[in-house]
């Protein structure tokens, strides 16, 4: 038997953990070889710390990024965060430091010239270093040895984050990137689900996409997160006799998925803007989508215009055409397309 694969942790949680060592340092109640942390996602986790260091006025502790079995460019990076506290303040500030990159154009979730340390990561090193300094103000600057050069091996430089690496992770976990063990998971999912009775499934890209799909519509008894694997999961639906799919996502998987790609997993490919561009000419909407950076940044050029939700729909037709190629069956499918602060976009269903 194959040995299961490491689960690492995110650049937000070392980040996190990083920050609560040094506030633990400053009070000197503790010099921390491991801290626990709390997850954006709920639960905790207990991180190793690799180095602190107390100064005058501040304290530093460094944390190294363990991604686990995944493939992920940041793993082993060490992870800074220098703490000052002020005990009559009220806030706690977090700043990007040397290797931490900064936005340098519009499309992403963060403002141009802000440093690249995701919401997500903010409320999870503020609530990390509350649990330690439960009141004044608190000045968090997060930095990362070599950041820069271990951006190159990112996109961010195609994003135009520059100068270093992004603070991210909207879990907290880092699950290993493994094609078989997804691929298991959605086949005994949908097994246990038709055994139970279940003629329709709702496939998500995430967490996320299937909590807004629950918040606007009666979903399907069964829900299964599929990931990049669209191909797989669209044969499989077909083979165990599901008659109806339905697809809550994002722009860039849309896109993805309409282009025919059969896995929607960055290392497979880029989002075709071009495919977008094109489309929305021929429907009067006159915006320099192929230039976006994203495919946020395209979603947030067509909000409020008229004719976006055509295109949604024209986008939708095209991706339903693939995938009963990929099931290799006439399933009907109905498509619900969502922006990243919840807002239903478009939806369309198979004629």
């Amino acid at each position: 038997m194959r040995p299961a694969l490491r689960t690492g942790f995110t650049t937000g949680t070392a980040a996190a953990a990083a920050a609560k060592a040094a506030a633990l340092l400053v009070l000197e109640t503790a010099s921390p070889t491991e801290v626990d942390v709390p997850l954006p996602a709920g639960g905790r986790l207990r991180i190793p710390v690799a180095c602190l260091r107390r100064t005058a006025d501040a304290a530093e502790a460094v944390v190294i990024k363990d991604a686990g079995d995944d493939p992920d460019a940041t793993h082993g990076a060490h992870i800074h965060a220098q703490l000052t506290w002020d005990p009559t303040g009220t806030e706690v500030l977090i700043h990007g430091g040397p290797g931490v990159g900064r936005v340098t154009r519009p499309g992403l979730v963060l403002p141009v010239g802000e440093a690249a340390i995701n919401p997500a990561p903010r409320r999870q090193i503020a609530a990390a270093v509350r649990e330690v300094l439960p009141y004044g103000g608190v000045h968090v600057t997060i930095s990362v040895e070599n950041g820069e050069a271990i951006a190159q091996k990112t996109m961010n430089p195609r994003l135009g984050i520059l100068g270093g690496i992004s603070i991210l992770g909207t879990r907290g976990t880092v699950k290993p990137f493994s094609h078989g063990a997804w691929r298991a998971t959605i086949h005994t999912e949908l097994a246990v689900a038709r055994a139970a009775g279940a003629k329709q499934v709702l496939y998500t890209t995430g967490s996320r996409s299937e909590r807004f799909f629950r918040a606007h519509f009666p979903a399907p008894a069964s829900a299964v997160q599929v990931a990049d694997h669209v191909a797989f999961a669209l044969r499989e639906a077909a083979r165990q006799g599901f008659a109806h799919v339905h697809w809550a996502l994002f722009l860039g998987k849309l896109l993805k998925q309409a282009q025919g790609m059969p896995c929607t997993h960055a290392h497979f490919g880029p989002v075709d803007l071009d495919l977008l561009a094109r489309l929305a000419r021929e429907r009067g909407i006159d915006l320099p989508l192929a230039s976006a950076p994203t495919a946020l940044a395209a979603s947030d050029m067509l909000r409020g215009h008229a004719q976006a939700p055509e295109l949604y729909r024209a986008l939708m037709a095209q991706a339903a055409r693939h995938a009963r190629d990929f099931a290799r069956a006439p399933l009907e499918l109905t498509y619900s397309l969502f922006a990243l602060d919840g807002t239903l976009l478009a939806q369309w269903s198979t004629p």
